[in-house]
This record gives structure tokens, C-alpha cells and sequence, in this order.
């Protein structure tokens, strides 16, 4: 009876010479389904909570140097000015390539670098604890290429610097600190300083287009940077 029983089961689970068949599956209720829909409504939040402070992260090294990413703007240029005078700071070094919108150029005045060394001097650091560092790279990459000319510059000048701190503006600061330590290497410890942007709140940035625009344009930016960027190997 038992056989008779497995027999009719199998035939009743098959259909069309074996071409369909039914099968038991699992599948959720309405409890599972609220709480699957709680636990990623949950993460969902959580990723909104804690993506601009893991962007815009500041880790100060103990350092000499400041490092300024010369493209910031007027309060990244302020709080370079305020962090240099507290930090006890020896140098301040300025980064950057060809402004944007003037395309290729052969002269450092039409750079990042240039322009905002002598937007730190105009707000009262001495002219002798700042050096510009210019690269001529036009296009993408910016940051990494910033980093590259800074490395060529220290080895040039100063080949036994030990730590730096760059400073850099809000979301961007994550991703500076990545490529910074990547290109300078184990021997330089880089710290990180971001300067929050007074154009929106960043515990609530989803509230702003501006806060929206920079949370994402970065996070694209720093996914791509970790994982998808393969920078030519350093030449000794």
C-alpha cells in the first residue's frame, strides 16, 4: 500500500511524460515579509545615517607639514588658516592641477596649487611657510595626480618626510586620504582633515540638494577609486 501510495504521489506530481513537475517550496508569510522589509528599510536608514561621516572623515596624524588641496573653496581656505596656526605647523603645502575650464597650461599661476598659496598668504600666513605644489595633469584622476606630484616633490625636497595631514573639503575627504596614503606609501603616515561645507546640514544632508549632490557624486567617486582604479605602478 505504501508503494501504491509513493506511486500515485509521483504520478500526481508529474505532468505531460515528466515535462512539468511540482515541487514543495518555501516561501515567506506576511510576518516574514514584514520583517524583511523591516530589516532592509532598517539598513537602508543606516547607510543614509552614517554615509557622510564615513565619507567626511577627519583622523589628524601628528605632522609638520599641512598639506591644502588647492582647489577648496573660501571656507576650506579659512579653516587651512585656523588648523595651520593651531597645529603647530611648520609648512603649508598647496596641491592642485590646471584650473578648471582653461584646459591645458604651461604656467603654475594658472593652477589650483598656485592660486591657493597665495589665497593662504592673503589671509595672513607668511609667504616663507608656504610652497605651492602644481601638477600639469588635465582631466580625471585629479586627486591621484595631485598626490603623484606631491610624492615627486617630496623626494625631491624633503625625502625623509614622516607624516603629513591634508586637508580637504567634506565628502571628498575619504577618498583624498585613500589615494594620498596609496601613492606617498607605508613610510609617510597621512592624516586627514575635512573641512564641513556651511552650504547644508550634514546630519541631514538628504534634506539638501547641494548635500544630496555631494553625498553621492563622492560615493560614486570613492567606489570607483577602491575598486575599480588601477594606477600605473610608481617609477623610483
Amino acid at each position: 500500500m505504501v508503494l501504491s501510495m509513493a506511486m500515485s504521489t509521483d504520478r500526481s506530481s508529474s505532468r505531460f511524460w515528466g515535462t512539468f513537475t511540482r515541487s514543495e517550496r518555501w516561501g515567506l508569510s506576511w510576518r516574514g515579509r514584514v520583517v524583511m522589509a523591516s530589516a532592509i528599510l532598517l539598513s537602508g536608514w543606516g547607510l543614509v545615517l552614517g554615509i557622510h561621516p564615513f565619507l567626511a572623515v577627519t583622523h589628524r596624524a601628528p605632522a609638520k607639514i599641512l598639506v591644502v588641496e588647492g582647489w577648496i573653496h573660501f571656507f576650506g581656505v579659512d579653516a587651512a588658516v585656523k588648523e595651520f596656526n593651531a597645529g603647530h605647523y611648520e609648512r603649508i603645502l598647496t596641491t592642485g592641477g590646471p584650473v578648471e575650464g582653461i584646459g591645458a597650461s604651461s604656467s603654475i599661476y594658472d593652477t589650483d596649487a598656485w592660486q591657493s598659496a597665495e589665497l593662504l598668504e592673503k589671509a595672513g600666513i607668511p609667504a616663507e611657510d608656504v610652497q605651492s605644489v602644481p601638477s600639469r595633469f588635465v582631466g580625471r584622476d585629479r586627486t591621484y595626480n595631485s598626490a603623484v606630484a606631491l610624492r615627486n616633490w617630496f623626494r625631491e625636497h624633503y625625502p625623509n618626510v614622516g607624516s603629513i595631514n591634508v586637508l580637504t573639503e567634506d565628502a571628498h575627504g575619504r577618498r583624498t586620504w585613500m589615494l594620498f596614503q596609496e601613492v606617498l606609501g607605508p613610510d609617510v603616515r597621512v592624516g586627514i582633515i575635512s573641512v564641513p561645507d556651511p552650504d547644508y546640514d550634514a546630519s541631514h544632508w538628504w534634506r539638501s540638494s547641494d548635500g544630496v549632490r555631494e553625498v553621492l557624486d563622492e560615493g560614486i567617486a570613492y567606489i570607483y577609486a577602491k575598486f575599480f582604479f588601477w594606477p600605473p605602478k610608481a617609477k623610483n
